[in-house]
């Protein structure tokens, strides 16, 4: 019986198998490429806001602190959008006509509320708690990117899940002390820039974190750099200037000059859960 293919048709069949196996390897790098692009993630892209708010002119500008329009930061599951009245606060007296504000004028006049575009949206089956990242020593910039220098919001980073567990498998070296949350500014500690902390007596009812206190001064001065530190004054220190902040003695102060050194201390004192705990799955999927 003749063969019905040719000698060439094993080279062709090999041939056809390697190549269907580069475009299946192909179509996946662009697929997993693909999924994490700002065109799927938004990253990077300025939404068309009914008004072009500008962070930039507000918090750098005016030095308007994070709190005085997103109030339920440290309370709330959601950090919140300001109501109209909270821009009527100060624009019922400046830019009265300005056009651009013509949609908070209109809002405030009906009752009506400004339909904003919301930047940093997760999905709806992710739970994500703002006051617990807050409360445990995540500044704003950690995930919001340097709002401060943004004429425009913008998503700084992917919010996508495996951006996240890079931070819950390290969370070190995201943490910072509790005054320096909404520091936009703040940087690592350095061998150059180091960072003193001390733990105080726990507090009911406040964070864990709040019993944290960290200076960028060297407290063992006793030069005006001491001012800065809220500390109350010692009981039966009678002698002090009126307003003076006296250093209590039992207050030890450890020097921090590296990220590492400072978060682990941190994880410790904020009682930060171990990296497998807050990498499962029940974290943020409920």
């Amino acid at each position: 019986m003749a063969q019905i293919f040719d000698r060439s048709s094993n080279a062709l069949a090999r041939m056809s198998l390697v190549l269907t196996g580069i475009l299946v390897i192909a179509l996946g790098v662009t697929l997993n490429e693909l999924q994490r692009s700002p065109w799927v993630t938004r990253q990077g892209q300025r939404a068309d806001q009914p008004v072009p708010f500008s962070h930039k002119h507000h918090v750098q500008g005016l030095g308007l602190q994070c709190q005085y329009c997103h109030t339920s930061v440290e309370k709330s599951s959601y950090a919140g959008i300001p109501p109209t009245k909270t821009c009527m606060n100060c624009h019922a007296q400046i830019w009265t006509n300005a056009a651009l504000l013509e949609p908070v004028r209109h809002s405030w006049a009906t009752g009506e509320s400004i339909r904003w575009i919301k930047v940093h949206d997760l999905p709806d089956f992710v739970y994500f708690n703002h006051s617990v990242h807050v409360n445990k020593g995540i500044g704003c910039a950690s995930c919001h990117g340097r709002v401060d220098l943004m004429p425009l919001m913008y998503e700084q980073n992917t919010l996508q899940m495996e951006w996240c567990l890079n931070c819950h498998r390290n969370p070190g070296k995201n943490l910072r002390p509790t005054s320096e949350i909404y520091n936009m500014a703040w940087k690592a500690p350095t061998e150059d820039h180091p960072v003193w902390c001390s733990v105080t007596d726990a507090k009911t009812g406040v964070p864990t974190a709040e019993s944290v206190s960290c200076v960028t001064k060297d407290p063992t001065d006793s030069g005006p750099a001491m001012a800065s530190l809220d500390m109350p004054a010692t009981p039966g220190a009678k002698d002090a200037a009126p307003g003076a902040m006296v250093m209590p003695a039992s207050l030890s102060y450890t020097k921090f000059t590296s990220q590492k050194a400072l978060g682990d201390f941190l994880i410790d004192q904020y009682h930060i859960r171990p990296p497998r705990q807050l990498a499962s799955c029940e974290t943020c999927h409920r």
